[in-house]
């Protein structure tokens, strides 16, 4: 059981490390919004990552790649992410250069937390990979209970990864000089996320 859980855990966290939506929403509120926002988008995705970890943990594969419910969440999450994007771009636009705390687009509390819920639910790849990982624990017979002390350990090392990348992007953040750029950090957010959202459509 240990070797299981060693090979689990580092799948997970080198999953972690490939950066997709999430990791742009989150590093772009803390070097924007600050820590407040980007701690709530943590816990959004970190929350949205449960459910698909629940869901998996509970037997439920919904989300077969070649069924409806695959293709429809993936068609929602296009849309939502190329509406973040022009969010995000339209807030640059409004906001003069060096006022990175400001603007109509902002994220605050309980708005980042649903961004980041959205973000995650709405990303089809979240659920296929832990049904995935988690196929392969009920391959080896293991127990429901350890399945779910695994899916534990799993969110909460979404929740405090996300919320250390979005310290440190705080962090980088408050750096002399840098504030003045937050425009550009937003349209750069902007045109990655209408990126994502052209490549789900074409894939």
């Amino acid at each position: 059981m240990p070797d299981s859980f060693i090979a689990i855990a580092a799948a997970h966290f080198l999953a972690l490390l490939s950066p997709g939506p999430d990791f742009i929403l989150i590093a772009r509120s803390a070097l924007v919004r600050g820590w407040r926002t980007a701690a709530a988008v943590c816990v959004g995705v970190a929350l949205g990552n449960g459910v698909f970890i629940a869901l998996a943990v509970s037997g439920f594969a919904l989300l077969d790649a070649a069924g409806p419910l695959f293709r429809a969440v993936q068609w929602a999450g296009a849309a939502w992410l190329f509406y973040l994007g022009v969010r995000f771009w339209r807030a640059a636009s409004r906001a003069p250069a060096g006022d990175a705390g400001t603007g109509g687009a902002a994220l605050h509390g309980r708005a980042g937390f649903l961004a980041g819920l959205a973000s995650a639910l709405l990303n089809p790849k979240n659920g296929l990979f832990y049904m995935g990982l988690f196929s392969l624990l009920a391959a080896r017979a293991t127990p429901t209970g350890v399945q779910a002390l695994y899916g534990l350990w799993m969110f909460l090392v979404v929740l405090f990864w996300d919320l250390l990348v979005a310290r440190l992007m705080v962090a980088r953040g408050r750096a002399p000089g840098l504030a003045r750029h937050g425009p550009w950090v937003e349209r750069a957010a902007g045109l990655l996320l209408i990126g994502l959202a052209f490549g789900v459509v074409l894939a």
